[in-house]
């Protein structure tokens, strides 16, 4: 995300870039955006989502037609899973001509993404998203953009990122998206089939359950939930022998703030404090959701008679 944002911008000097951001985008765009900003070599627009996480496409068209130099909209997100229109998106910003950078780490292996159709302008994926070995991941440049580099000593990879390649990875990450075009079409089914087994028996189980993110267009494997007025942390201290699931981004287990995701949606303290996302996997067994369903909703009830 680093050397897309950097080495997009700094390509036309003539003015202070400015950059459209979606609000729910991955620490790894939104971080890059605001070190930029403190060093006073960009600015930043934030663009709009409602309290599903759906992006506003009419004030994104409102933005493009101001002028900036980079729009930033992931393709899936990585909390509550929502999937966005990457091909209406592209479709706006070609209009204005602005190049689009699409986080697309959560998406590929999951739903169809056409780089080339759809004339995406810059595309990020990491292999270990979908089944490839961790470490590895891709940037895809669109024919006739160019990158300025970020890191020098080598002018590899057309002078746009020196360094050793990761062939192991690369040749993983090249047979994981191999697999996936061949696998994922079937598999995908199966997840949202499982998925939505456990939303239906977590719904029924669990009283005052809330579902966050876009039900009608979300990753198959991503169960986001809210549990009013019961703290995340309880949950997730009672279960996590048992059941791995997680506050928010994995890369932000650490962080002890709120998710931004979760604020940008405007949800309330309670159903923020209260989240949790899950996540399902082409190994996931229907014995496993019945497994999870039934430990959740043990624990939330044990934790409901104790905060009494």
């Amino acid at each position: 995300m680093n050397l897309a944002i950097q080495g997009s911008i700094f390509t036309d000097t003539s003015a202070k870039p400015c950059i459209a951001v979606s609000p729910v985008e991955h620490k790894a765009v939104l971080d890059t955006c605001d070190a930029l900003v403190k060093k006073e070599l960009a600015e930043i627009i934030s663009l709009r989502v409602d309290s599903k996480g759906r992006l506003d496409l009419e004030y994104l068209e409102q933005i493009c037609a101001s002028g900036i130099s980079l729009l930033c909209v992931m393709a899936a997100n990585n909390e509550v899973g929502n999937i966005y229109p990457i091909q209406a998106i592209r479709q706006i910003a070609q209009n204005y001509d602005i190049p689009l950078l699409c986080d697309a780490s959560q998406a590929v292996g999951k739903i169809p993404l056409k780089f080339a159709e759809w004339r995406i302008t810059y595309m990020a994926i990491s292999a270990h998203k979908l089944y490839g070995p961790k470490g590895s991941g891709a940037l895809v440049v669109s024919k006739g953009y160019h990158l300025k580099p970020i890191l020098f000593g080598g002018g590899h990879q057309n002078g746009m990122r020196s360094g050793t390649l990761n062939v192991p990875g690369i040749v993983g990450l090249g047979e994981a998206c191999r697999l996936r075009q061949l696998e994922m079409e079937a598999d995908e089914k199966e997840i949202a089939s499982l998925r939505d087994k456990l939303q239906s028996i977590l719904l029924d189980k669990i009283p005052g359950l809330v579902v966050n993110g876009d039900p009608n267009s979300r990753l198959a494997g991503n169960l986001h939930i809210s549990i009013p007025d019961i703290p995340n942390s309880a949950i997730i201290a009672r279960v996590r022998s048992h059941l791995a699931i997680s506050t928010g981004a994995a890369c932000s287990s650490g962080v002890e703030t709120p998710s931004h995701v979760l604020q940008a949606l405007g949800l309330p303290n309670n159903l923020i404090e209260g989240a949790l996302r899950i996540g399902l996997g082409k190994f996931t067994t229907e014995q496993e959701i019945d497994q999870a369903a039934n430990l959740l909703s043990t624990v939330v009830s044990q934790t409901r008679q104790v905060m009494v």
